[in-house]
């Protein structure tokens, strides 16, 4: 399994080459027929919103992939809460042709990253208190999920599987293909078995049926609980306490801010919110040069 995440450099460089090739093309002709491109310069990095920044990491990254000679001066880092704006949170000194170059990845990235992982902290603030993790998903932009799953940990969230290749994830369309949820469970293991894998199962239910047979299944790791009310999942609490103490109960189901506060509850371990990622506004950030 390869690794695509954050945590890898390799990855990292890759994001940055296929957003520049995206963005440059063959070359930027506004820089190359406007000023001299041997010019030196100075260009300052403003945060115009109240927001938990993300995004400083990978734009040293991005600077020093499009020309190592840059200068970036960072005076904030990542997961700082910016209180009062605007604010410059740093410097990028050396070619302003290619400063202008990293302009838009680098602004693009940081913007989308810090809008991401302000949500991420606000929905971690309100489960603080149940010690419940705030999960993300798969509901990420196509070719920029590496910079939106790391902005949800920056933000103090937990990555859920980052691809389909690094976790086991039994859905209702799985289960519907299977021909029933033991049918699924039972394929699963007789894979895992051929396979000689021990990775992580998880399987989502949509009734209290399902549960029972999710929950007494010696292959599931954590119970995926979707769309159900609250009162039910006190009862699926109490049936994992007495079956299978050590199963992992996760919820989810177009949890919002304005609708997480019922489905905090002693007994739940995570709460997984597509909204993290599919329905967040970037932060306004912009790049000046002096």
């Amino acid at each position: 399994m390869t690794d695509r995440s954050y945590h890898n450099p390799e990855a990292i460089q890759a994001f940055i080459k296929l957003a520049l090739q995206e963005d440059v093309g063959d070359g930027d002709v506004t820089t190359l027929s406007s000023f001299n491109n041997g010019a030196i310069g100075m260009a300052n990095c403003y945060v115009k919103e109240n927001c938990t920044l993300a995004g400083v990491s990978l734009a040293i990254e991005i600077c020093t992939c499009v020309d190592p000679a840059l200068q970036v001066n960072f005076t904030y880092k990542d997961g700082d809460i910016i209180e009062q704006t605007p604010v410059c949170i740093g410097q990028i000194t050396g070619k302003l042709s290619s400063i202008l170059k990293a302009e838009r990845i680098l602004l693009n990235s940081m913007q989308r990253m810090s809008g991401i992982a302000t949500v991420t902290k606000q929905f971690v603030d309100l489960a603080k208190a149940t010690n419940i993790a705030i999960y993300d998903t798969r509901k990420t932009t196509p070719n920029f999920r590496l910079p939106e799953k790391w902005a949800v940990v920056i933000g103090g969230g937990v990555n859920h599987r980052f691809g389909l290749d690094d976790q086991i994830l039994i859905k209702d369309n799985h289960i519907k293909a299977a021909g029933g949820i033991l049918q699924a469970l039972d394929n699963c293991m007789l894979y895992r078995s051929q396979q000689n894998s021990s990775m992580p199962v998880i399987v989502e239910v949509q009734n209290e049926q399902e549960f029972l047979v999710a929950i007494q299944h010696k292959i599931v790791n954590r119970v995926l609980i979707d769309n159900h009310t609250s009162e039910l999942l006190e009862k699926y609490i109490d049936y994992r306490n007495s079956m299978a103490p050590d199963k992992k109960l996760e919820i989810s189901g177009g949890i919002t801010l304005n609708t997480i506060k019922p489905y905090l509850i002693s007994g739940i371990d995570c709460i997984s919110v597509g909204a993290l990622t599919h329905h967040v506004t970037s932060v306004d950030i912009s790049l000046k040069i002096v």
